[in-house]
């Protein structure tokens, strides 16, 4: 299931100038546009840019002559892989998720001609000063999350297994504390993070597997025009098989967006409500599947703010890293509650300068 292309304007828009570092890439991109566009009802003379990710891929929009528009990815193939977009596309198509549709493919040169889902985001019309105002469109989320899930298959997407927990967690201590931080990864610290980590790994493995978005957020969902109308899904094409707690995690507990934990409660409850209902393997105890969901998330906090200082440090992408300070908060709020996880809460202490905390509340920062 996918929505129609955004209508664009009865005047077509004029193309803006796409810097390339590679001209025979920009050559390769012309005349493959150029071969797809009588055949796709193209107007070439109207590309610009749409957005760029944290990856090397950009997105370009341009406009068709029946009045539409087009999303094209250019995804360099030595540095990205576009078989896991295309293999998931069809994946979310088949579950009843509205996801991108992939028109034309260029495997060459990592060209995608895509349909477009449009311009707002879940993450631009939410109003965070009225959390209770926001319930529907979490419920759009959650029913397009579980429509994910219902069709999950071992075998068919790559494993979210220990080897993949501990390479993710590894960012952390590498990147953030060595590399950002200029604090040494050795002695106790480094002992209180690999006992912390085995455990997290641990409670992770164990829950059920399922179809795992991996960056499930307001950002990566697309709103219709119509109220009601199902989110579309983006940016998922680091799909694996795994713990079902961490997509409500990554919902909740945003790269971008801070929720009061009684907000925070609410939504997981209706997700947990909802999943019970359609028969996913939750567990049956909210407070037990609530726990699961915040060692979950621990472990997604620590990775991204590891890739987040990777991003500013190695890529050159600095604004990322204007928000690890929210991780920091999920990371030190969560070890806070669990005495297993004091240790992990010392060394966050020890490398912000900060001191224990006492509440438990996600509060904004």
């Amino acid at each position: 299931m996918t929505a129609p292309s955004t209508p664009a304007s009865t005047t077509p828009h004029p193309a803006q100038a796409i810097l390339w570092t590679d001209p025979q890439r920009a050559e390769a991109f012309r005349g493959w546009l150029a071969g797809i566009a009588d055949t796709r009802q193209l107007r070439p003379d109207t590309v610009r840019l749409a957005s760029a990710d944290a990856s090397f891929r950009r997105y370009f929009r341009l406009d068709t002559t029946d009045g539409c528009t087009r999303i094209v990815m250019d995804a360099p193939p030595d540095k990205e892989n576009s078989a896991p977009f295309v293999q998931v596309a069809q994946l979310m198509a088949e579950a009843g998720v509205t996801a991108p549709q992939v028109l034309e493919w260029d495997r060459d040169h990592g060209f995608l001609l895509l349909d477009d889902l449009g311009r707002q985001t879940m993450l631009d019309v939410i109003d965070p000063a009225r959390p209770d105002a926001n319930r529907p469109l979490y419920d759009l989320a959650i029913d397009a999350l579980i429509r994910w899930q219902l069709a999950s298959k071992p075998g068919v997407l790559p494993p979210y297994d220990r080897a993949l927990l501990e390479r993710e967690l590894a960012l952390f201590p590498e990147w953030y504390i060595g590399k950002h931080r200029g604090v040494a990864v050795e002695g106790q610290l480094k002992e209180r993070l690999d006992r912390a980590f085995a455990l997290i790994v641990e409670n992770n493995l164990a829950s059920p597997s399922v179809y795992v978005h991996r960056d499930f957020m307001p950002r990566n969902l697309m709103v219709g025009d119509d109220a009601g109308q199902p989110l579309g899904v983006l940016d998922f094409q680091d799909a694996v098989y795994g713990p079902i707690t961490y997509d409500i995690a990554s919902l909740m507990r945003d790269a971008f967006l801070s929720w009061d934990e009684e907000f925070v409660l609410d939504i997981t409850i209706r997700y947990w409500t909802a999943a019970r209902k359609a028969g996913l393997p939750v567990d049956e105890d909210f407070g037990a599947f609530y726990r699961a969901v915040e060692w979950m998330g621990l472990q997604r906090h620590l990775k991204v703010a590891g890739i987040f200082a990777r991003l500013t440090l190695r890529d050159g992408k600095p604004r990322y890293l204007a928000d690890t300070p929210r991780f920091i908060a999920y990371i030190r709020a969560t070890a806070s509650r669990y005495v297993e996880l004091k240790p992990l809460l010392r060394v966050i202490d020890e490398v912000e300068g900060t001191t224990a905390v006492t509440g438990f509340a996600y509060g904004r920062v």
